[in-house]
């Protein structure tokens, strides 16, 4: 596997986290690879084969080519079924919501062609560009340009989702959601009301996915500190609640999770 991450034009930086490309050659005993939460949302190109994702142990859809993936609730199942040549957007959680109107609630646990969230013309001019781009910097900066011009119609993300993000961030997830409101239930409303809109998740289901990839990033490269450590450091009240939330997104326990080949793929983001 390829896996190279590339950083944002400086004036995306807040919005972008970071673009990366994943080529992966086929092996016919490649095995599904599992996919977690992570409180981002990606815009994906696909230039090689076509990739399953699964809704069932054995039925799948197959991924269009060029798609945002909303907010993910659960974690599911993919499986290419040729070579991967892949380029995506990882856009921070209030990022995405800058470039389309459409709340981003309708697109929580779906992939959806471009060509639904933006005008036909421009989705289908993008896509082309960037298939005949000569690298990977030419589709990058192919991207940034479409990026930025759709930013001069931006939609205003509002302070109190801003401010909650940016505390979730900081803090790993950690900090409750009645704390940051100081018990405000008037604010609960609101917050949860914009969430939905800007983000697509609930405050507290965004924060689950961000201790979820800092607890991730402790197991896969402290691999020293037992599962103990690991749930007080990520201040979780004890070791069952630690494996709760774990299992809740991930499907399967954190012990189950190390060294199971189907999380390769997962794991290798945190390298």
């Amino acid at each position: 596997m390829n896996y190279q991450t590339y950083k944002p034009h400086k004036d995306l930086e807040s919005i972008v986290k970071f673009y990366w490309t994943l080529e992966v050659p086929f092996d016919p005993k490649n095995q599904k690879q599992k996919i977690v939460p992570d409180g981002c949302i990606e815009m994906t190109f696909n230039f090689g084969d076509k990739i399953k994702r699964f809704t069932s142990e054995t039925e799948f859809i197959l991924h269009p080519n060029a798609m945002v993936m909303g907010q993910r609730t659960k974690s599911f199942n993919i499986l290419p079924v040729g070579n991967v040549d892949s380029l995506a957007i990882c856009f921070y959680p209030i990022g995405f919501a800058n470039f389309v109107k459409t709340p981003l609630e309708n697109l929580v646990d779906k992939e959806i062609p471009i060509s639904e969230l933006f005008e036909q013309s421009e989705a289908y001019e993008l896509e082309q560009q960037i298939i005949q781009a000569i690298d990977t910097k030419e589709r990058i900066d192919t991207i940034e340009n479409f990026l930025l011009k759709k930013l001069n119609e931006k939609n205003t993300i509002s302070n109190i989702v801003k401010s909650t993000v940016d505390t979730l961030l900081k803090t790993n997830g950690t900090t409750p959601i009645n704390v940051l409101l100081k018990e405000d239930i008037s604010k609960r409303r609101q917050l949860e009301r914009h969430f939905k809109k800007q983000i697509g998740i609930s405050p507290k289901q965004l924060s689950k996915a961000i201790r979820l990839q800092a607890t991730l990033n402790l197991m896969l490269n402290k691999k020293s500190e037992t599962l103990t450590d690991i749930a007080y450091e990520n201040e979780y009240f004890d070791q069952n609640h630690f494996i709760k939330d774990f299992k809740e997104l991930v499907g399967v326990t954190p012990k189950q999770f190390l060294g199971n080949e189907n999380m390769t793929l997962s794991s290798l983001f945190y390298k």
